[in-house]
This record gives C-alpha cells, sequence and structure tokens, in this order.
C-alpha cells in the first residue's frame, strides 16, 4: 500500500499557497485543491484526520515579516542572548552581539543586566524565514526596552485600521490625547503621555477602532469620541 504525501506535520503553521498534500484526499476548511494537490489558503494550522485535510485560521497571532516592527516580551535569557515573544507561533531571538556593541563575552557579561525575563522590547525583525526562528535588532533608533507607558494588544490584521489611510487615524489620535504611539505589527501597542488621563483616551480609541474595524467614518467618530471625552474631563475638573 502506498502512503501518499502530506508535507507538513499536525499543527504546524502554513500559510496561503503552502502545498499542504498530494494524493487521494479531501480539501477541508482554507484549503483548495488543484488536481490532486492540495493547498492552504489562509495562514493557520494543520490539521488532518480521514485524509481530510484542513487549516484552523490564525487570525490573532502574527506572522513576521522582515522589517517589521514589534513589541515583545523576553521570555528566557540564554548564553549567547534572549527568547524574545513576539506573538506569533514562533518566538524570536536577539543575540547579545547585536546589543554588545564592544563585542560579547559570555564569561564576563550577564545578560540578565542589560534585558531580563518580563521586560518589553522594541524590536525589528531583520532576518527570517520557516526554517528558522525571526532574527531582532534593536540597534537603531527608537529600539530598546521599554520603561514607561502602557501596552494595548490588538488583532495584528487590525493594526493597518489602527493606522489609517496616510497615517490619518494614528495622527487623529496623536493630536487628541498629545500620546506618543509607537505601533507594533505583531498587534501590540505602546502608548505613553505626559498623564493616565491622556493614555486612557488613546487606548479608549484604539480599543474601539479594533471592534468598529469594519465600518465607515470611523476617523470622524474617533475624533468626536476624544473630543467629548475631554470635554467631559474638563467639566468633572472645574
Amino acid at each position: 500500500m502506498n502512503v501518499l504525501p502530506i508535507f507538513f506535520e499536525k499543527r504546524e503553521i502554513v500559510v496561503p499557497g503552502d502545498l499542504l498534500a498530494e494524493g487521494d484526499y479531501i480539501a477541508g476548511e482554507n484549503t483548495f485543491k488543484e488536481g490532486n494537490r492540495i493547498y492552504a489558503s489562509r495562514v493557520g494550522l494543520i490539521e488532518y484526520a480521514n485524509k481530510k485535510i484542513q487549516v484552523v485560521a490564525l487570525r490573532a497571532f502574527y506572522v513576521p515579516r522582515i522589517g517589521d516592527t514589534v513589541i515583545g516580551k523576553i521570555v528566557e535569557v540564554g548564553i549567547s542572548g534572549w527568547v524574545v515573544d513576539i506573538n506569533s507561533p514562533y518566538m524570536a531571538l536577539l543575540r547579545a552581539s547585536d546589543v554588545l556593541e564592544r563585542g560579547f563575552n559570555p564569561r564576563k557579561d550577564d545578560l540578565t543586566a542589560i534585558y531580563d525575563v518580563g521586560d518589553m522590547i522594541i524590536a525589528k525583525i531583520i532576518s527570517y524565514d520557516r526554517t528558522q526562528n525571526p532574527l531582532l535588532t534593536v540597534n537603531e533608533r527608537g529600539l530598546g526596552k521599554i520603561t514607561r507607558g502602557q501596552i494595548v494588544q490588538i488583532t495584528p490584521t487590525k493594526i493597518p485600521r489602527v493606522i489609517g489611510r496616510k497615517g490619518s487615524m494614528i495622527n487623529v489620535i496623536k493630536r487628541e490625547t498629545g500620546c506618543n504611539i509607537v505601533l507594533g505589527q505583531n498587534g501590540l501597542i505602546l502608548v505613553s503621555g505626559r498623564s493616565l488621563e491622556n493614555e486612557r483616551l488613546a487606548v479608549m480609541a484604539i480599543r474601539k477602532i479594533e471592534e468598529e474595524a469594519h465600518t465607515s467614518g470611523l476617523t470622524d467618530r474617533i475624533t468626536e469620541m476624544l473630543r467629548k471625552e475631554k470635554r467631559k474631563g474638563v467639566k468633572e475638573n472645574e
């Protein structure tokens, strides 16, 4: 009896266009069939049983891309660098040699003094393919350890809506709240303002954008909501 090929292990992540299986299989959810070949049509995890191949969509996870800015959490300190959770099925790596410009000596350098487990960082993806974990750098302006502000997490696919057309939406939030906002393409957003109230308003706006991303006229509604909240705050302080 011939074993028909399946090209991925169960629960392995796949992306649109990946060849999943070849032969007498049934195309299930988030897949399509061409001839006797089944391909993925969504990002997700492959599942198969009783000759049926399907992909469980990963809407809430981020698929890394070179050049993306991400916000991540240090989850492990190794001998030569850090393991970083970037809200993806793949853990990212930050090498000590990228951080220590003078060179890295594993016998002398205490990496936990730079970044420890639980620390949040802003980084950029400089290398990635699905044969190895994403590689990060913090060796650019604006990158590195987060020391103030609030982290908001939304579905990564909603990040473009937070930005808006030509930056219209994010500029409204910045203008109306006075907050500095760093958008991670992985769905994590850093909000830092001059007061907790300013940060609260910015977070409120981001949450509303995520909930109503599919609707039109959202920029105008966000602007009005923020101005109304600010007027309310002024009256309460009188």
